[in-house]
């Protein structure tokens, strides 16, 4: 199913370069906009309440407005198809079929924490996409939730405000993905931020740093004795479940309980929480805003 949602796409950018020359004369097709939302994706349906409640939120802030999903993962896309639960489609594919459905204008939203591996072939994708003959006109791309300092410091805030008060000696981890890409420097931007309002608040990553190992010593000199697990994602899919939540011996909930550490997983992804959501909201207001931009 893959191969061939590629080999559609391929045709697509084939049939959009040999109408070039019908179109040296301009292009008389009247302004359509859309939005993408392009998340990771999540194959589990508490995953999924996240990108529905995001959606719901876009909805409601652009009514009429044509609306459309992207997700990023290859392997998510596959097993959804698989399972004929649904089928997700790759961002190069979505811009492809809103070009075909004869919108001209499309501003794109990550829904990507930091802007990693994942964000980098999203933009990629959108430049290779941007200005094609007979295709989008235009294309705009919203940043993912972290990217510059002030969206670092105003995500801290955010993030500590929607965990309400907590007990003394109650710790908060947020539990970010990780990536060997640079990206993976918001997240002790984000630290840093986080130790300026509260010294009981850590980043601990999957795959990236800080990881949990440089997270456990602090724990201990603080003489924390329980500590709320939250997943820095758009949704609670699987890392949160298991890598953060799980039963076993190397998820976050284990390794801190062989600690001596009590933990509470809050399953809710950021994009079902308010007050983080917005930002994301924010972003894709200032991609749609830049459809209108005249080009330099």
């Amino acid at each position: 199913m893959q191969r061939l949602a590629r080999f559609f796409v391929l045709l697509f950018l084939l049939q959009l370069a040999l109408a070039a020359p019908a179109l040296a004369h301009g292009d008389a097709r009247p302004e359509k906009q859309a939005i993408l939302l392009v998340a990771f994706g999540s194959s589990m349906p508490e995953g999924q309440k996240a990108l529905k409640a995001f959606d719901a939120t876009v909805r409601r802030a652009y009514p009429g407005m044509e609306i459309r999903w992207a997700w990023t993962s290859r392997i998510i896309r596959d097993k959804l198809t698989a399972a004929k639960t649904a089928h997700p489609e790759s961002p190069a594919l979505a811009l492809a079929r809103l070009a075909e459905d004869g919108y001209t204008q499309v501003a794109v939203q990550s829904l990507h924490s930091i802007p990693g591996e994942e964000f980098s072939d999203l933009e990629d994708t959108v430049a290779r996409f941007q200005g094609m003959p007979k295709g989008l006109r235009k294309i705009t791309l919203g940043q993912p939730l972290m990217t510059s300092p002030e969206d670092i410091q105003r995500a801290a805030k955010a993030l500590l405000e929607s965990q309400g008060k907590r007990k003394p000696d109650e710790a908060v981890i947020f539990m970010g993905h990780g990536t060997p890409h640079s990206g993976n420097a918001m997240y002790p931007a984000l630290q840093y931020h986080l130790w300026l309002l509260d010294p009981d608040a850590f980043v601990a990553t999957v795959e990236g740093v800080p990881s949990l190992d440089d997270v456990l010593p602090l724990l201990a000199r603080h003489k924390i004795r329980s500590a709320r697990l939250v997943p820095l994602m758009a949704v609670a899919g699987d890392h949160a479940h298991n890598d953060m939540a799980g039963k076993e011996e190397d998820s976050f909930a284990s390794r801190l309980k062989a600690q001596g550490i009590a933990s509470t997983p809050v399953l809710q992804g950021l994009a079902e929480t308010p007050a983080v959501a917005a930002f994301w909201l924010e972003h894709l207001r200032r991609a749609v805003a830049a459809l209108q931009d005249e080009p330099k």
